[in-house]
């Protein structure tokens, strides 16, 4: 049996773009729906670092550092609020096959590179698995105001406090993995991005006008084995 994972997500940019639903909704395994706030879907990139991953139980001395990024949308199910993910990027070649196999994540090899300087995150990130569209982001980012709780802003808490994500696995079913975490801490952000090519990778094209951006420091997490999502 797979074991459920800890692991911390720090320095963590949630760059966000109104998404008509109906676009969305086309984008989507059949038995989601997209979810919407002020009357749209919402597409995201997250760049951040995993850090001290390992099975849950396990010192974090154990675990490995994983620099990713995650493109993702919004989603309901039997009325949860959750998040679906399209694709993860990470830089270990043994932790994306592993996420493959065993935890049915569409994860794919990437060269990333983080580094935090002089109050700023730098993030720059190139897709380079075999078969897969080429993807790259680089960019940099930073908070630009006081810390809050995501619960006290209604946009912020539509994308974070959602404590259930589902992935599409490669045989084509719908999987689902319940995360447990403490309530996020987000900051109003800036961010200089040189380039994206990702949303074009996933067969989105980019929306007008410019994107919501949040920061966070980050927090620790435990995500559930994967779950096989039962036929309705």
């Amino acid at each position: 049996m797979v074991l459920p994972l800890e692991m911390g997500w720090r320095h963590l940019l949630f760059e966000n773009w109104p998404v008509d639903p109906a676009v969305m909704d086309a984008h989507l395994p059949d038995r989601l729906v997209p979810d919407v706030f002020d009357g749209s879907a919402w597409l995201s990139i997250v760049p951040f670092t995993n850090v001290a991953v390992r099975p849950k139980g396990l010192p974090e001395a154990f675990g490995i550092r994983l620099p990713e990024l995650n493109v993702r949308t919004y989603v309901t199910r039997e009325d949860v609020p959750s998040v679906y993910f399209f694709s993860l990027d990470a830089q270990g070649i043994s932790s994306v096959v592993g996420a493959r196999l065993f935890h049915h994540l569409p994860y794919y090899y990437a060269r990333i590179s983080l580094c935090w300087d002089d109050g700023r995150v730098r993030f720059s990130g190139r897709r380079r698995h075999p078969g897969s569209r080429p993807a790259q982001y680089a960019g940099t980012y930073w908070p630009t105001g006081a810390p809050f709780s995501a619960s006290d802003d209604p946009f912020g808490e539509f994308l974070v406090e959602r404590y259930r994500f589902y992935t599409e696995a490669q045989d084509g079913s719908l999987r689902y993995t319940d995360v447990e975490h403490d309530p996020w801490t987000l900051y109003p952000a800036a961010a200089a991005v040189e380039t994206n090519t990702y949303l074009s990778a996933h067969g989105f094209v980019r929306p007008d006008g410019d994107p919501v951006y949040y920061y966070s420091p980050g927090l620790d997490v435990v995500a559930s084995r994967s779950k096989h999502v039962r036929d309705d």
